[in-house]
């Protein structure tokens, strides 16, 4: 590493230069833009990045932890997050994404964080520290049977100010979505995610003061997330939310929505891994809401 000049770096999201120095390397190597978070708030102020930059500033590789509490159970866990791996491929091969766990790893585990969690590809890469894969499940079946003609809801636009506003307020004070397996608050990926992903929807509902993630897929209403400070009951969302399709798939667990789907295995493109956790602490079948990805 030496003989490159590499400056290890943490916690430098104050800096912004260095923020965009990471934006750049994460949109080259995996092409996302984590820069627009900066008309939604700004990063994740739990975040600590560990990178390596190049004298001309460049961010050659990086990993971050930042706190993301669960609910497993109906008890808050202290968890952290890992997310922003990448390395520049020139600068593969030379130990310093290893490096950079190590540092995350072992700082997560002096802030006293019970579990740390991770998505990947590459679950291997992980086993070493103690992670081990959760199999998630989503929840598929019939829509509850509506007449009601009162439908009342409108799109959001994260472009709009006054949307991202209201999206943010109540992400602020939201309910868990579920109380056996859930983050308990994030609005950082919640927003950046919708972003992503062209075909989420964020649908208000005002009667219920809820915001529904969803998307159609196969004539499939898949529900992503709801954010609300009282999460409402299926029954209630199908009532105002009018013509949708006959069947949908849940990607949360649903304890509090009044439904019950049959448990579908959940083939991702990345696999939920968790330390400090059995996998066997951990309610089945269930899975995180796609909109906490990170």
């Amino acid at each position: 590493m030496s003989e490159d000049r590499l400056t290890l770096r943490q916690n430098y999201f104050g800096d912004a230069a260095a923020f965009q120095a990471l934006a750049d390397l994460l949109h080259d190597v995996f092409g996302i833009d984590i820069g627009l978070q900066d008309r939604l708030g700004g990063p994740d102020p739990s975040s600590m990045p560990f990178g390596y930059f190049d004298e001309a500033g460049r961010c050659i590789a990086n990993f971050s932890a930042f706190a993301m509490p669960l609910v497993v159970e109906g008890r808050v866990v202290k968890a952290a997050g890992f997310q922003s791996g990448a390395v520049r491929p020139a600068f593969r091969g030379r130990g310093l994404y290893r490096d950079l766990m190590h540092r995350a790893f072992a700082w997560a585990d002096a802030q006293g964080f019970e579990a740390g969690i991770l998505l990947t590809d590459k679950p291997d890469l992980y086993r070493a520290f103690g992670f081990q894969v959760f199999q998630q499940f989503r929840f598929s079946g019939n829509l509850p049977q509506s007449s009601s003609t009162e439908v009342n809801t409108r799109d959001l636009d994260l472009t709009n100010p006054d949307d991202i506003a209201l999206t943010l307020s109540i992400l602020a004070d939201r309910q868990p979505v579920s109380s056996s397996l859930a983050i308990v608050r994030q609005s950082e990926m919640f927003v950046l995610n919708t972003l992503f992903d062209p075909e989420v929807r964020l649908s208000y509902l005002p009667t219920l003061d809820a915001i529904i993630a969803w998307k159609i897929c196969s004539e499939v209403m898949h529900m992503l997330d709801i954010v609300a400070r009282q999460i409402p009951s299926m029954s209630e969302i199908r009532a105002v939310m009018g013509l949708l399709p006959d069947r949908v798939d849940v990607f949360f667990p649903t304890d509090r929505l009044g439904w019950i789907g049959d448990a579908r295995p959940y083939d991702g493109s990345c696999a939920l891994m968790v330390r400090g956790l059995q996998p066997s602490d951990i309610p089945t079948p269930s899975m995180l809401s796609p909109m906490a990805d990170f």
